[in-house]
């Protein structure tokens, strides 16, 4: 081949070649980056809608979720360093003036487990409310005490003083499980009350981050009680009791009484999405097969996106598309990792304060 024609084809082919490689970059969709922190409790649900949504629905999309605890989820939301955040417990007052036209979507629906660690005992070991706050009021103090024992007949339970677990952390499961123990122990409500951080009276408490330390004291204390949620107790094969419901029976914490407590609630009616939330509990509810200690997990978001610092529109239309998959296909997800999943009314309001959100007073395409 004549030189000069050699030439002028290799100069050809990298003009070429320089062209495919400057319109691939031109056209090619930059990761775009949302960030959330918060509920440990939700955590194993979340983490895999995650994973599933950006392998499959928008793998250009990261997702950074911190388990940071309710109460420090809270904090990043109101201090608008995240761009959602999760929390077991809805906003109360003063949170909400601190955090104005924030919206409550809950995300699932868990149980809280009283999970011990007793030798030779498995789980079912029955309970009444009142013993449970008892326990970890210090009033009970051996696993032996009669209060015990009478409701465990045929039981042995050592002579062995009781080891409480609590969180350390500003939790939304303390909050579900000290709202527990307020609404059926007097002496709890009047001088410990409910809370994500409470001053626990127990003089052999132990203080552990988030629900996997929780568990994981418990699982490594001997003669200890502990709470934590159904998803991470199932996880580490724990033992946990049977807690007597308002109607009298021993219920186990499963999926099926998990969605029974919530269906009795959900259909007795929930506020919307920009409303007050600081009343909504799923405890105690009114149903045979209804585990008693029981409580939604909420995603909050601010209604209006631009608020937060660097929020773009692209931003805020990827969260609004992440949040409408979460209520909708994330739900599939729920039964295979022990949350319930969301009723349909429940999905339904949720839907409606999805499409509520807004930036720059726009609202925002779900799909």
């Amino acid at each position: 081949m004549n030189t000069k024609y050699t030439i002028v084809a290799i100069i050809a082919i990298a003009i070429l070649v320089c062209a495919v490689v400057a319109y691939t970059y031109s056209n090619a969709t930059e990761t775009v980056i949302l960030n959330g922190a918060g509920a440990s409790f939700p955590y194993p649900f979340l983490d895999r809608m995650i994973t599933e949504y950006q392998s499959t629905v928008k793998p250009n999309l990261q997702i950074n979720y911190q388990p940071s605890g309710s109460g420090a989820g809270i904090t990043a939301l109101t201090d608008k360093t995240v761009d959602f955040a999760a929390s077991d417990a809805p906003l109360s007052a003063s949170e909400a003036q601190k955090a104005p036209n924030t919206l409550h979507i809950p995300e699932t629906i868990g149980a809280i487990t009283v999970a011990y660690n007793i030798g030779g005992v498995s789980s079912g070991l029955k309970l009444t409310g009142q013993v449970v706050a008892d326990i970890f009021e210090g009033k009970i103090t051996m696993w032996n005490d009669p209060a015990i024992t009478s409701l465990n007949p045929g039981v042995t339970l050592p002579a062995a003083t009781i080891n409480t677990v609590h969180r350390s952390d500003s939790s939304g499961t303390s909050f579900i499980f000290t709202s527990y123990l307020s609404a059926v122990s007097s002496s709890w409500k009047n001088n410990i009350g409910s809370g994500k951080s409470v001053a626990w009276p127990d003089a052999n408490a132990v203080g552990s981050q988030g629900n996997t330390g929780v568990a994981s004291t418990v699982s490594s204390t001997a003669n200890s009680v502990g709470y934590v949620e159904l998803a991470y107790a199932l996880q580490t094969d724990m033992t946990v009791a049977a807690i007597k419901n308002p109607l009298g029976n021993y219920v186990m914490p499963t999926l099926g009484s998990t969605t029974a407590a919530a269906q009795v609630v959900a259909s007795s009616g929930l506020p919307a999405g920009n409303a007050d939330w600081s009343n909504v509990n799923l405890l105690n509810a009114n149903n045979a097969d209804a585990y008693p200690i029981v409580g939604f997990s909420y995603i909050m978001v601010y209604k209006e996106l631009t608020v937060i610092p660097g929020m773009t529109k692209e931003r805020a239309t990827e969260l609004v598309q992440f949040l409408w998959y979460m209520i909708h296909d994330g739900q599939k997800l729920a039964n295979s990792l022990e949350y319930a999943p969301l009723p349909s009314n429940v999905v339904a309001l949720n839907a409606a304060t999805i499409q509520s959100i807004t930036f720059d007073g726009q609202t925002l395409p779900t799909s």
